[in-house]
């Protein structure tokens, strides 16, 4: 029982952490938005800035590991070098064929969000969570 209760607060914790990492990417974007003609411009920066901040907090308070920070993050950077391409360019395709920009952005963040929680806690950080001091 003890286990689940660590495992609901731990998808609980990235939710949280994730929607703070969502809240910059989508103001970077905004912002962004307003002085780039491409979406892949605005997208990208935001991406980079929310992939940071989200590594850091859930490593240190979701994670609790004590994983190599370099090894960790180039296995994440290895899931953004598939994921970045991939959701750049279907982005974009969705963007030019008539989409809202912002509609692209959240289906993406919410693609993000689940397979960047089940690539961390299956990969990145698979036996060795809970092991900060």
């Amino acid at each position: 029982m003890e286990k689940n209760h660590q495992q609901v607060w731990q998808a609980v914790k990235f939710t949280l952490f994730s929607i703070s990492a969502g809240l910059i990417q989508m103001g970077s974007f905004a912002l962004l938005e307003l002085f780039v003609p491409y979406y892949w411009l605005a997208y990208l920066p935001s991406l980079v800035l929310s992939v940071l901040w989200n590594f850091t907090l859930n490593r240190r308070y979701t994670f609790k590991s004590a994983a190599n920070v370099p090894v960790a993050m180039a296995k994440v950077a290895g899931f953004y070098l598939v994921f970045t391409p991939l959701s750049t360019y279907l982005g974009q395709v969705a963007a030019e064929a008539g989409t809202n920009d912002f509609i692209v952005f959240v289906v993406t963040m919410l693609a993000n969000f689940v397979l960047e929680f089940l690539f961390c806690k299956w990969v990145v950080y698979r036996g060795r969570e809970n092991t900060l001091p």
